[in-house]
């Protein structure tokens, strides 16, 4: 299982970041994806997550803010990412889980006050 995330960049306080992550997985639509974050000196956090069903859940932190979905036919989740904070700033990391977590190698996103 491979996972590439991109999508990320500098962007100032209220913009707007889309974050894909493609992945090479022949069962994509079985597996539950999921976005967490990291940043300096803190530890790794959950953001959103969405189900093999399409059910979603969100950090409190990025509810009204950030919207994960999916496309199976292309095996690629995303976060789309709204009304950005400067404390929104972290590396992003995509992850697959059925059973076993997979994770990609991170995205950054800088959030610029």
């Amino acid at each position: 299982v491979q996972l590439q995330a991109s999508g990320g960049g500098v962007v100032q306080t209220g913009g707007s970041l889309r974050l894909s992550c493609a992945a090479s997985i022949s069962t994509f639509s079985r597996f539950d994806m999921g976005w967490h974050r990291q940043a300096p000196g803190k530890q790794r956090e959950l953001v959103a997550e969405i189900t093999s069903g399409g059910r979603t859940n969100y950090a409190d932190f990025v509810k009204g803010r950030f919207t994960i979905s999916r496309d199976n036919a292309n095996s690629t989740v995303y976060l789309q990412m709204n009304s950005l904070k400067f404390e929104d700033t972290a590396v992003y990391y995509c992850n697959a889980e059925r059973g076993f977590n997979f994770w990609g190698q991170g995205t950054q996103v800088t959030v610029s006050s």
